[in-house]
């Protein structure tokens, strides 16, 4: 696989209203995501509701989502776990069912449980030790961790299939350039999240790539494609077409955003999330809505 680049959204696992897996809403979440020209798709994310889901439902969704994209696209699947052997066996399981890549945090389990540098280093070189495809470190705010750019740089350089990097914690561009000049050749993939708010600062850092919901990818694609293709103005234009929407989905919507634009387009039957998470209000809806139509999203007209 060349390295990748561009758009890697993280596809939501839709549920029907009764908060049962909707496998035929979620073929069309992936045949959507396609449509769009996104360069790779992310499954089993945090805006998955990776941790609304039991192991079995993980192996279903895992096994329907490759079967069902069968190489059209590379297919990433997020295997983090607190426990060693856990990530181990899901990342030979994702590697085996022809998973591109697997992406997977630190281990951790909450604020007062979290493993020494020692500790995570092995916890990653495990993984690295079972598998031959490419490992994403996925770097966030979410984890509690901190990830000095040393260790990353260290594991870039010491562990073969460790190559991708997703940072979305707080002055991401700085570290993103600072972890691209300490590793160097062995930085195959330096990627941002957060729905592509700091896009820009990102891809002036370095950053090759985005990993952003399933919101808008056939939008934001053109900014990374502008920019490496080395047409700045246009990728800030299009940045600013976009950025009232992940703005308005960053800070008020989170993960329910893609599924209430993808429900009213059609994709998918319901825009229900999983207990606890409630749904959206009527008011941030209402505002989701107006914006993703301004822009003629795909996923608002796809389904219908």
């Amino acid at each position: 696989m060349d390295h990748l680049t561009g758009i890697l959204p993280v596809a939501p696992t839709p549920f029907r209203a009764d908060g049962s897996l909707d496998l035929p809403s979620m073929r069309r979440v992936l045949d959507c995501l396609i449509d769009q020209g996104v360069d790779a798709i992310c499954i089993l994310a945090n805006y998955s509701e990776q941790f609304l889901l039991s192991d079995e439902e993980r192996a279903v969704l895992t096994r329907c989502c490759l079967e069902h994209v069968a190489g059209r696209v590379p297919v990433i699947v997020t295997v983090s776990h607190f426990a060693t052997h856990i990530v181990v066996e899901r990342a030979k399981e994702a590697q085996a069912m022809g998973a591109a890549m697997v992406m997977m945090m630190p281990p951790y389990h909450g604020v007062g449980l979290v493993p020494g540098e020692a500790g995570i280093y092995e916890h990653f070189e495990a993984v690295n030790g079972a598998i031959s495809i490419p490992i994403m470190v996925q770097d966030a705010p979410l984890s509690g961790v901190s990830l000095s750019v040393p260790l990353l740089a260290r594991m870039a350089r010491e562990m073969e299939n460790l190559s991708y990097f997703k940072i979305e914690t707080p002055f991401a561009a700085d570290k993103l350039a600072a972890l691209i000049e300490a590793g160097g050749a062995h930085i195959h993939g330096p990627f941002d999240g957060e729905e592509a708010v700091t896009l820009l600062a990102d891809l002036d850092a370095g950053a090759t790539g985005t990993m952003t919901s399933a919101l808008q990818p056939e939008k934001i694609r053109p900014i990374v494609t502008s920019y490496l293709a080395g047409d700045q103005a246009a990728a800030l234009e299009q940045w600013r077409i976009c950025l009232p929407l992940i703005n308005h989905e960053n800070r008020q919507c989170g993960l329910r955003a893609a599924k209430v634009v993808m429900a009213a387009g059609g994709v998918i039957e319901s825009d229900a999330v999983r207990h606890p998470l409630k749904p959206m209000s009527e008011r941030s809806k209402a505002r989701l809505l107006q914006l993703a139509g301004e822009l003629d999203l795909i996923a608002m007209k796809w389904g219908k």
